[in-house]
């Protein structure tokens, strides 16, 4: 049994038998109504918002999707929230409190009688209340089946094709449910070997949270169990009634005329497959070992071993001290930091990686986007081909894409009460998530026997709020991506014992020559109204070890080897409903520290936030394995048991894990910033990039000057954040120590220094891309931003390259893209995706300038890059790309896409709501800003 469980009972025995004795009495079957619970007491008192872009309705009937592609109209709620969260753009200089709601919903609890638009009891036990300003579903359970069973019965009501569309995704099963778009292969290929599993391993995965945590583990089960029960009777009610989502009809699944066909029913295995998806996108961390010792080898290659791995550790950035910090008081929380003598490491031999093969006997338009259009009804015309390009198009979902190994985004601000206006801690923080149509999230209000919540669940996984507020705390949180997976090195062998190759099937697990499990998923499609991709068809294959999935293969001293992925989430996708149970339950949450208690039972790698009337307080959450002494976690370790994690057992993927103390927590700090930063001090990060300048400096400078000022309140927050949204990070932090270079020395020609000009006033002005005015679609400083946008990777490629050279150069943009503008589509979550700054080589830029410019510099790289040092030299090769970057017309910056023609700059910044569905949404002004967002201020506590 892992020690987390152990401690968990340990700690905790008395409140599982309570609530064994209170919560599980009530028979998940019984459906009697019981008595009516306690009336619930909002101790936020009105001072509670949230938003979530563009509505809450979700489904659309095929009747609702002809009338979005005909005539633009959109189906109730749909949209509503769209144009409050666009319009804090331009109404944050002027924010006030009681302005808030011009931009937020109203988060209390309940539904005002005259607000009352509809009420649905899908159970005795159980009404649906829908508000009349959002449709957001107050759901109200006098048992706690009841709860739960009205919970999946909205989450069909309001995602019933999302949730249908994610199960397939985590299945690896994608194209044969929704057709063969290539956009629909590259993402299933993506998704699947991340977390390949076969129905008995998901069925296990019930099992083991039913078995391992005691009460709350069958309660949790049996919750999920009811969830999954609503989601089903509505799929039943809605196919005999005929309104469920027309996405049925336009990819074959049902017959608009005589409506033979079905929705599959859903199964407590689909809310684990739908968790793996959730999870990889959002709360893994490390990983990526094997291009990391890539990039070492090209730095030794060049300068030597010991003045190469010099080199590449200055890029490594494990403990920067210049990094922005979410604990800044100095604690420190040593965790993967580098060894002073590593054991273990194994990097491969020179040019003998190769990636592990995926994808065999292709047939048809497998790997391409070959079309074969069906010959449509007249009346489904409108709808042809709505998911040619995929029904989740390509890199739009984070942790897929060419941003594919990137994890992140959201963000977090939170002042404490001695420096707030009230003397109450303020929180404004919320998950970004992309921006999807209908939304990954669906916001609900959940009041039941052990349950008082509401915000935002994924819509599949929806029995708990995962972000939002109880009665008088409310918690969101941001990801972490510490590292909780390595990479192994596996020697291959022959069950013969003759000689392996690198294309050996078995590998010597603790002395013995064991064969690798192969995993399957044989997908086929053909072509329908929606996707007229052609008839084609391939076969997924990986190879499971006991240290994971294999993800390369390579030689070590001329041995053939094998390089495998291994998280400590593996096999334990939905383990984190324990903590999302605590948090929603009044009777465990009651102050900070029982918040971090119950943040410490989510496994997976998240920043976690709370406020309440009395602290603001932060935790840190992941399944930290605790590894061998002298292991570096950043490179490739061989797989012998001197090297495994400590206790571990590759049956169930359990180990020792870090105990709450090792993670970065914090209660009462004046205050919180999380951009997907650097934690605290001692807390090696799990990849490149969290270094001297961050994009949550951005939010660091706002708050810092806020708390210095005091008085913060709810709109003065939300300003600083709404500011930092439309902020430039290269402009707001780079562009002073760029600019000091050029302006070393007169700029002599006229058209440099006319751009240089344009961009210092951009600079002065705030570094912000933002419209001239609300709805004008142009920028105010528009072509200081098209300089800065075109001028970035050439300068950094100047600066960088003729030091580095080309190979070592090559290999560090492969660990670390050297930018990520709001029109960049290699971002994590491709283009229009609102997340923009979060990878780039902003800190490696800053400290080589200040380098040059004789600046004091902690941290610094091993060399000096610009003019090779020389601050003439660099002036000019600033110059020069600058030059370049004048040079370069609009339409090549920015070179159009579906959504924009090319050169239309607001547009290719702009954010879009993805369609996942048949509804599509106008697109709105860019904010690097969360998708979901709560701003909340408690005045008063239980």
């Amino acid at each position: 049994m892992p020690p987390r469980t152990v401690k968990f009972r340990a700690a905790t025995v008395a409140a599982v038998l309570a609530l064994g004795a209170t919560l599980l009495a009530a028979s998940p079957q019984s459906g009697a109504a019981a008595a009516e619970p306690a009336p619930v007491t909002d101790y936020c008192q009105g001072q509670c918002d949230d938003i979530l872009p563009p509505g809450e309705n979700g489904n659309a009937t095929l009747v609702d999707i002809l009338g979005n592609k005909a005539f633009g109209t959109h189906p109730a709620h749909s949209d509503d929230q769209l144009d409050r969260y666009n319009g804090l753009v331009a109404g944050h200089a002027g924010l006030t409190d009681q302005k808030l709601t011009d931009f937020f919903n109203d988060a209390s609890f309940g539904v005002p009688k005259d607000q009352v638009e509809s009420v649905t009891s899908p159970r005795a036990d159980v009404t649906i209340t829908r508000d009349k300003a959002s449709g957001v579903p107050h759901i109200k359970g006098t048992t706690r089946y009841g709860t739960e069973f009205g919970a999946g019965f909205a989450a069909g009501q309001d995602r019933l094709w999302l949730m249908d569309l994610f199960r397939h995704i985590g299945r690896g099963e994608l194209t044969s449910f929704a057709g063969g778009a290539l956009a629909n292969q590259g993402l299933e290929q993506q998704f699947w070997p991340q977390a390949p599993y076969t129905e008995a391993d998901l069925e296990a995965q019930v099992d083991y949270i039913r078995t391992h945590e005691g009460a709350r583990g069958e309660q949790a089960m049996a919750d999920a169990q009811a969830y999954v029960d609503g989601i089903n009777a509505y799929r039943e009610k809605s196919k005999k009634g005929r309104y469920f989502p027309g996405e049925y009809v336009l990819t074959g699944k049902i017959d608009a005329i005589t409506n033979i066909g079905e929705i599959q029913p859903f199964e407590l295995t689909d809310l684990i497959s739908i968790a793996s998806v959730v999870g990889g996108q959002f709360g893994g961390g490390g990983g990526g070992e094997v291009q990391a010792a890539l990039s070492l080898l090209s730095a030794q290659q060049k300068y030597g071993v010991a003045e190469g791995t010099k080199v590449w550790e200055s890029f490594r950035q494990r403990e920067d001290p210049e990094a922005v910090l979410t604990i800044h008081d100095g604690t420190s929380f040593p965790y993967a930091g580098k060894p002073a003598t590593a054991r273990g490491t194994a990097l491969p031999d020179a040019g003998s990686v190769t990636a592990e093969p995926l994808i065999h006997d292709r047939t048809g338009s497998a790997g391409t986007d070959r079309k074969a259009p069906v010959k449509a009804p007249a009346t489904l015309r409108k709808a042809q081909g709505i998911y040619d390009d995929g029904v989740v198009p390509e890199g739009s979902l984070p942790g897929s894409g060419s941003g594919a190994q990137k994890r992140g985004m959201s963000n977090a601000l939170l002042v404490s009460g001695k420096h707030t206006a009230s003397g109450n801690p303020i929180a404004v923080f919320g998950p970004q998530t992309g921006y999807f149509a209908p939304q990954l999230m669906m916001l609900q209000e959940l009041q039941g026997p052990g349950i008082s919540a509401r915000g935002v669940s994924f819509a599949g996984v929806g029995m708990y709020i995962q972000m939002g507020r109880g009665q008088d705390y409310a918690w969101s949180a941001t990801s972490a991506g510490q590292d909780i997976t390595d990479t192994y090195t596996i020697d291959l062998c022959e069950p013969d014992g003759s000689a392996p190759t690198k294309d050996s099937t078995h590998y010597l697990y603790r002395g013995t020559c064991t064969a690798m499990e192969t995993l399957e998923r044989t997908n086929s499609w053909k072509p329908t109204v929606a996707d007229s991709t052609a008839k084609g068809s391939y076969r997924m294959q990986v190879r499971r070890t006991n240290y994971g999935i294999v993800t390369h293969r390579a030689t070590v001293g001329g041995k053939p080897v094998a390089y495998t992925s291994l998280r400590t989430t593996y096999r334990h996708e939905a383990d984190s409903i324990i903590g999302f149970q605590m948090l929603n339950d009044p009777g465990y949450v009651k102050d900070a520290a029982s918040f971090q208690q119950a943040a410490s039972n989510i496994d997976y790698a998240f920043n976690w936030f709370y406020a309440d009337s009395r602290t603001a307080a932060y935790y840190n959450s992941g399944m930290n394995p605790v590894r061998a002494a002298g292991i570096d976690p950043a490179l490739p370790v061989k797989a012998e048991r001197a090297y495994e994690w400590k206790g571990y057992d590759p049956a169930a993927n359990t180990a020792a894990y870090t105990p709450f103390a090792e993670h970065p927590h914090s209660s009462g700090q004046d205050y919180y910033v999380s951009w997907n930063n650097k934690q605290a001090k001692g807390y090696a990060s799990a990849g490149f990039g969290l270094g001297a300048v961050h994009r949550a400096d951005l939010l660091d400078d706002r708050v810092a000057k806020l708390v210095e000022e005091g008085g913060v309140t709810r709109a003065s927050l939300s300003r600083a954040m709404a500011q930092a949204a439309v902020t430039d990070l290269r402009g707001e932090q780079l562009l002073p120590e760029l600019l000091k270079v050029i302006r070393s020395r007169p700029v002599t020609d006229p058209e440099l220094n006319a751009a240089v000009q344009q961009l210092e006033s951009w600079r002065a002005a705030g570094s912000q891309r933002r419209e001239s005015s609300a709805g004008s679609h142009a920028y105010t400083y528009a072509d200081a931003v098209r300089i800065m946008d075109a001028w970035w990777p050439k300068l950094v490629e100047a600066e960088f390259r003729p030091g580095l050279g080309d190979g070592l150069y090559e290999a560090l943009t492969a660990n670390l893209a050297t930018d990520e503008s709001p029109a960049a589509s290699h971002g994590p979550s491709g283009a229009h995706s609102g997340s923009a700054f979060q990878y780039g080589w902003w800190g490696f830029v800053d400290k080589d300038l200040r380098r040059v410019l004789g600046q004091p510099v902690k941290g610094p790289l091993a060399k000096t890059y610009c003019g090779n040092g020389d601050p003439a030299g660099c002036r000019d090769a600033l110059l020069s790309s600058l030059k370049q970057a004048v040079a370069e017309p609009a339409t090549e910056v920015y070179p159009g896409d579906d959504n924009c023609k090319a050169g239309d700059q607001w547009c290719s910044d702009s954010i879009v709501h993805r369609p996942l569905g048949g509804i599509a949404q106008k697109s709105v002004h860019w904010q690097n800003r969360p998708t979901y967002q709560q701003v909340v201020e408690f005045p008063a506590h239980r």
